[in-house]
């Protein structure tokens, strides 16, 4: 009996330490991961962008990334894995590596995307999963917006002096990891003074109350027209603000995930911190 004792005890104390490893490795993980998603946002003149996530569990899939290019455009990307947790945020640092890597090497968001499925296609396909992206360029010497889609949720398009919104127009393409030797096409828009670029997550419109509604499209745009003569640092809080108090503290299914790109009338003159490719 005393053995028996002894062997439950040491069984409960190797589970324990057990615990606590994976709860320290979960942790780190997540330490990683915000500081990747939080890293230096560029700095440029003629407009200002924001990021922001909130993980539906300790660590998340949504994705996020700015890349200023030499040639004066800036490149961002907003993403979602399929899956939740560990999994998804070890795919998610495979997504960025990808972006990362791409975006040195391609002109366009249409082959930022083509490259990346070619580079994690194989990958994704082992792991039985895939990744919605939507990756857009923005030209501050012309205004012009070029982007391409990997099966995700379009941007929506506010602009700034009718305060009129819209998704952008339409461009096909399919999810990250969905087929091999894919070629996304691209749309353009050109952008004027006080226009918005909202990129989201379905996580926002999907966000749950304690009475099973969800938050949705329309009070997500209702938000923007409501605080969109805001810059994007407040912009983004306030649509924050609006999904945890429509929400009330509920846990979230999904992580939520937004991306701002604000256009002022200063002349365009892009800062960047790295140096990729013209």
């Amino acid at each position: 009996m005393i053995l028996d004792n002894l062997t439950v005890r040491n069984t409960q104390d190797e589970q324990q330490l057990i615990d606590k490893t994976l709860q320290r490795e979960i942790n780190i993980a997540r330490n990683i991961q915000t500081k990747l998603l939080n890293g230096k946002t560029p700095t440029f003149e003629g407009g200002e962008v924001s990021g922001n996530t909130l993980p539906a569990r300790l660590i998340g899939g949504d994705y996020y990334d700015f890349y200023p290019l030499v040639n004066g455009k800036i490149r961002i990307v907003i993403g979602d894995v399929m899956g939740k947790g560990i999994p998804a945020a070890m795919l998610m640092i495979l997504t960025r590596g990808a972006f990362r890597s791409a975006a040195e090497s391609t002109q366009g968001p249409g082959e930022t995307l083509t490259a990346m499925n070619q580079a994690i296609y194989e990958d994704l396909r082992t792991l039985r999963s895939f990744v919605t992206l939507f990756c857009a360029d923005w030209d501050p010497q012309t205004g012009i917006f070029s982007y391409a889609n990997a099966g995700h949720h379009l941007p929506l398009f506010i602009r700034g002096k009718s305060h009129e919104i819209n998704e952008l127009p339409k461009v096909k393409g399919i999810m990250v990891g969905g087929l091999p030797n894919q070629e996304y096409e691209e749309e353009s828009v050109k952008l004027d003074s006080l226009d918005t670029i909202f990129f989201y997550t379905d996580g926002i419109i999907e966000a749950m109350n304690q009475e099973g509604e969800q938050y949705q499209l329309k009070r997500l745009i209702q938000t923007l027209i409501r605080h969109i003569e805001k810059d994007v640092g407040e912009l983004e809080k306030c649509v924050m603000d609006s999904i945890i108090e429509f929400t009330e503290g509920l846990p979230q299914k999904d992580d939520i995930t937004m991306v701002l790109l604000k256009i002022n009338d200063q002349q365009a003159d892009i800062t960047s911190f790295n140096s990729p490719r013209l």
